[in-house]
Formats: C-alpha cells, structure tokens, sequence
C-alpha cells in the first residue's frame, strides 16, 4: 500500500474502475488479456548474471487484466488469483485466461469511503482452518472470511486500543500471524483524531495476544519471512525509504534489525511497499523504478520494470508456484520464474 501523495500521477492506467452490481457475481470487473490495453514496454533489467538462475533471459511481465485504481493484497488460491481495488473498496478474482470476476463490495469494511482514500481492503492470508484473513483498512481491523464471504472480526484492537489500519500479514511456523500496521487507512494518517495507537507498529498475534514487536518504523508496510522464519523483511515507505530485515528470536521478539536495501528519496508515489521471499530465500521487494530482486546476502541482481507509476505488490502462484503475478498499479501482470516461490504456511487444500 503505498501513501495519499501523488495520486494524480498515476499515468498511463485507467483510473475509474468499472462499475459492477454486487447482484451478479460473474460480472465483467475489467478486461481480459486478449483486450486488455496496452499501456507501455514491461522489461527485466539484468544486474547480475546470478538473475538467470530466478528468470530466464527474455522473460518479462504480461498484462492480464487492467482498469483497476490501485490493485492490492494478491493471494494465490490454487486455481485463481484474489486481489483488491484499495482505492475503488472491492475484491476481485481472476482465473488464467478468464476476466476478473468482482466477489464483494465495500471490502475495506466501509459502506463509503473518503475521496480518494486507500480505505479498501489490502492484505490476505490463508488461515490454518483454510479461512482467509484479510486487512480493512477502512474498519481498521482483520478480519475472517468464509466462502461466502460473511466477515467475522478476527482483531481490531492491541493493548486496549483500536489499531491503525492493518496492511499486510504473515505467519510463522510457530502459528503466530504478524502484521503491519501504518495509519494509511486514516484520512490524517498520524494526525488523525481516531488514532489511537502510540506508534505504526509491526505486530504479533498469538494465543489471543497481541504484542508490538517493532516500535520505531514510521510507515512499515510489506512483510514477509525468509524460508524456516528465522529471517524478518520489513520495508518503510516513507519518509526515508528502506527495507529492513531483522534475526526472528525463538520467544517471538526481534534482533539484529539492520538496513537490507535502502533507496533514494523522496519519491511521490512508487514507494517500497509488499515484498515476498522465493524459496531459495532471495527477496522481491516492490519499490521506485519496479521490483527489485535482492540475494539473502544483499546484492541486487535484478529488476522488473512496468509502464505503471508504482508496483504495489505480487505473489507466487500455479501448480509449481512458479508463476509471479505482479500487482502494478492499475493493472495486473503475471510471468514465469526459474525459482519457485516460497509455500504458503497454510493452503486451503491442505485444510481440506
């Protein structure tokens, strides 16, 4: 998720979403790949000869669906994609070949949103159960859905006080589901009057207790865990833009947080923002000029570029977690990768 400045530079992507009635859930939400517009040169830029062993050497990203305001939160459900409009307050699913299919409104928990707010919905996880949780920003909570999609409200306060608006979210092996929490979702950010948190934490839920584990990020924002949990990446979209990654300690607090990549600022819009860790423990973090592809030591080898002002976000997906769907703004991307992505913690086939 990435932050209110900025927005009117947002070129080259169709701002207005296309209406769709809440009665007909298999209603055209934007264009297929066949008719999906062509808004601009996808590239792979190759800074290291290591990259060929993650994406072959001409494979770039192609758009698979677009007219979105600005998609979010992808989630790889084995046959299908499910992501949000975080400016436009719904959520969408899309299988391969097919047109997204919207399957709930007001997503972000808000029957109206502000003017454009990021009030939708953003982060989502499949649960041990196989339920999926998701942050609303707009209700500032996580919540659980079924597949029906009825809500049930999983956590909206720490420490007695209501949370900011919860961004994104991983799990541990240990079972405890950590989450980001920036004010995003608040149209006055750290100075709104229904902030009530002392800090944008980065949080622990576990055994019905929720602790904040990192106190002194300005606006974390993308989570994830290197393979076996031990490692934590973090990126800070502002002011100062970074990732940061942390040694993950047996009694669930963190140590050892140093600067992992750090990027020249101020930037209006294309901020660092969600990052994923493929199963060979390189990182691919969102950020200005695209997604960077970063080896566990440090060293850029990589980067994939779109003709969108920001790259919000992506996730492994297909039968061999091999194909990156890419969440670029107002569209939607998707490639193949030498490297496989890291398994989910919980599937909902394995729930099953």
């Amino acid at each position: 998720m990435t932050r209110f400045a900025g927005l009117a530079l947002l070129s080259g992507v169709a701002l207005a979403a296309v209406a769709c009635s809440p009665a007909d859930k298999s209603a055209e939400a934007a264009k297929p790949a066949a008719e999906a517009a062509v808004v601009g040169q996808t590239s792979v830029d190759r800074l290291d000869p290591a990259l060929d062993a993650l994406i072959a050497p001409g494979e770039k990203p192609v758009q698979i669906a677009s007219g979105f305001r600005f998609v979010e939160g992808p989630l790889w459900l084995g046959d299908r994609l499910r992501f949000s409009d975080l400016m436009d307050n719904k959520l969408y699913e899309l299988v391969d070949g097919e047109k997204p299919v919207l399957i709930m409104e007001q997503s972000g928990g808000l029957e109206k949103m502000a003017p454009d707010s990021f009030q939708g919905s953003n982060g989502t996880i499949v649960d041990k159960d196989g339920s999926i949780l998701m942050t609303q920003h707009g209700a500032r909570r996580i919540v659980r859905l079924d597949d029906k999609m009825n809500v049930t409200v999983v956590l909206d306060k720490a420490n007695g006080k209501r949370v900011n608006s919860p961004n994104d979210l991983a799990f541990t092996p240990d079972g405890a589901l950590w989450f980001t929490d920036p004010p995003y979702g608040l149209v006055g950010q750290d100075k709104d009057p229904a902030k009530e948190q002392p800090y944008n934490a980065v949080w622990r839920h576990a055994n019905g207790k929720t602790t904040a584990v990192i106190t002194d990020l300005p606006r974390p924002n993308g989570i994830a865990f290197a393979p076996g949990g031990k490692k934590l990446y973090i990126s800070n979209s502002e002011p100062e833009m970074f990732v940061n990654v942390y040694d993950v300690n047996d009694d669930g607090t963190v140590s050892n947080g140093k600067r992992f990549i750090t990027y020249p600022g101020p930037n209006p819009i294309d901020v660092p923002d969600g990052l994923k860790v493929d199963s060979a423990g390189n990182v691919w973090t969102s950020g200005p000029g695209g997604i960077r592809i970063i080896s566990p030591e440090g060293k850029v080898l990589g980067q994939i570029k779109t003709p969108d002002r920001a790259q919000a976000n992506m996730i492994w997906g297909g039968d061999d977690l091999k194909t990156l769907f890419i969440m670029g703004a107002g569209n939607v991307y998707k490639m193949r990768t030498e490297v496989a992505g890291q398994k989910p913690m919980y599937t909902r086939a394995a729930a099953k």
